[in-house]
């Protein structure tokens, strides 16, 4: 009865998608849905997208063989970058009528910097969808009882998401999540109060969690230890604001209204949901006892799973396997459509400056194609490294080389290209001479550097005498036009 529900859903997503993708007509539609999306849809979209399989699975272990403390960057550090998204930047984005935050940065600063956020933006999707390819591998494995080896469920899951992305795009990825996000907080809801009741109740459950002290937040040690937390809470609060993903919740938005409410309460509910997984598998400690000792120094991702599997009816099993795949599907195809998208319109309209709508629109769904046949590969390849770390480390790569410049372009006149062009190439450049050598990032957070660094060279180079201007000659801010379909 349990596969048989999950084959019905996967077929029943598949069928939204489609149904979804009648609506798209052009790339407007593909990328942004039109720019038409109600509140209640943003709500949704940014809530699934951001509830992806390291809340559930990665988040949860982490938490299970840490405290509150090892789950900094995810739950904590990647709700508040929804809060600020809203609080701080969808207004201002949402009045430049663009399609990619790619776009922005050519009107803000050239096309020399369009490509080089672009890109970095691009490689950083590797480890966030990577990690939700992983996940759905780890689910056919255990709902198959390892009849479908990991990598064959990669294959079986990724197939699924990417039939309705790659037709649908953005309307076809709203549209699931809005119902994927039911899903989701329908059966976490009821795992959770079967999970408390299997454990001798709520009260016993987090009363065991503060004996154990899993509510400590903050470290304990000295300024090293504060640095630390301090670069890991970043990671995701910052490195996540200049995403693609984000970027098109808040353009697919009706009105500026509703692109500034939709990322906060997105992000707030997202925050609160995501304590769940870490209350159920807090409870499973208690009810597995020695086989869940097991699995927290072999692989803590099972715990969860394993406690439905073993100690649930049908029922709850069919409402989590239906939550665990909702989670991970809304997310990696948001996922797989961000990072294409702006390969489309950031870089290959770059070569190719004349394409038409109806051109960039089929590329826009090749290359859907493409990065989801790379993506599948490279977390094949990473089998064995836990979702948590993959996706942690993806934002580490524009919060060092695209954050700066976004802030400083939106919140700062006299922001030049001299400066976002030295704020890109140090910040990029400090972080990697940091992960080359070890006994550096052993001492100081590699991530911390090279933010630190992009911040400096970026005052400093807009500080300095001109020497560097954008491709109109101008080397401060100016009003480029408000769409890719004329550059100057």
């Amino acid at each position: 009865m349990l596969i048989t529900f999950v084959v019905l859903y996967l077929i029943a997503s598949v069928a939204i998608g489609l149904f979804a993708a009648k609506r798209v007509h052009n790339t407007a539609d593909y990328a942004v849905a039109g720019r038409s999306l109600p509140l209640a849809i943003v709500i949704a979209t940014t809530f699934a997208t951001w509830f992806g399989s390291e809340t559930v699975l990665g988040a949860s272990a982490r938490f299970a063989s840490g405290n509150l403390g090892a789950v900094v960057e995810d739950p904590f550090g990647a709700s508040m970058c929804l809060i600020l998204v809203g609080l701080f930047f969808a207004s201002k984005l949402y009045s430049k009528d663009l399609i990619t935050l790619g776009d922005y940065y050519r009107q803000r600063y050239g096309r020399a910097i369009e490509i080089l956020c672009s890109l970095m933006i691009i490689i950083s999707y590797l480890g966030w969808v990577a990690a939700q390819v992983t996940a759905l591998g780890l689910v056919f494995n255990i709902l198959s009882q390892d009849a479908i080896s990991v990598p064959v469920g990669m294959l079986i899951g990724t197939a699924v998401v990417l039939v309705y992305t790659l037709y649908g795009g953005m309307w076809s990825v709203a549209l699931t999540d809005f119902v994927q996000m039911i899903v989701i907080t329908l059966g976490l809801i009821a795992i959770a109060l079967f999970a408390a009741d299997l454990a001798g109740g709520a009260g016993k459950v987090v009363e065991y969690a503060a004996t154990q002290g899993k509510f400590q937040f903050f470290p304990e040690g000295g300024a090293r230890e504060w640095v630390f937390f301090f670069a890991a809470a970043i990671t995701m609060m910052l490195g996540s604001i200049p995403q693609q993903d984000v970027f098109q919740r808040v353009m697919s938005s009706k009105d500026a209204k509703t692109a500034v409410r939709g990322p906060i309460i997105g992000g707030t509910l997202y925050f609160l949901f995501a304590l769940i997984p870490m209350f159920i598998v807090t409870a499973a400690v208690l009810v597995l006892g020695e086989s869940a000792t097991a699995m927290l120094k072999d692989d803590p991702q099972k715990v969860l799973p394993t406690l439905v599997i073993e100690k649930m009816p049908v029922a709850l099993q069919i409402a989590f396997f239906g939550a665990l795949l909702s989670a991970i599907m809304s997310t990696a195809s948001a996922t797989l459509l961000a990072p294409s998208t702006t390969f489309v319109e950031n870089i290959l309209r770059n070569i190719s400056p004349g394409m038409s709508d109806a051109a960039t629109l089929k590329a826009m769904r090749l290359s859907v194609l493409v990065f989801t046949g790379i993506v599948l590969a490279y977390a094949i390849t990473m089998q064995g490294t836990s979702i948590y770390e993959l996706v942690s480390g993806a934002y580490q790569v524009p919060l060092v080389g695209a954050f700066v410049p976004l802030v400083f372009g939106l919140y700062w006149g006299r922001a030049t290209t001299q400066g976002a062009l030295a704020s890109v190439v140090l910040g990029l450049g400090t972080w990697l001479v940091f992960i080359a050598a070890p006994v550096l990032s052993e001492a100081f957070p590699q991530q911390l550097a090279g933010l630190l660094a992009a911040l400096a060279a970026m005052v400093a180079g807009s500080l300095m005498p001109q020497f560097l201007a954008d491709h109109r000659g101008h080397v401060h801010h100016y009003k480029g036009t408000s769409t890719r379909r004329y550059p100057a």
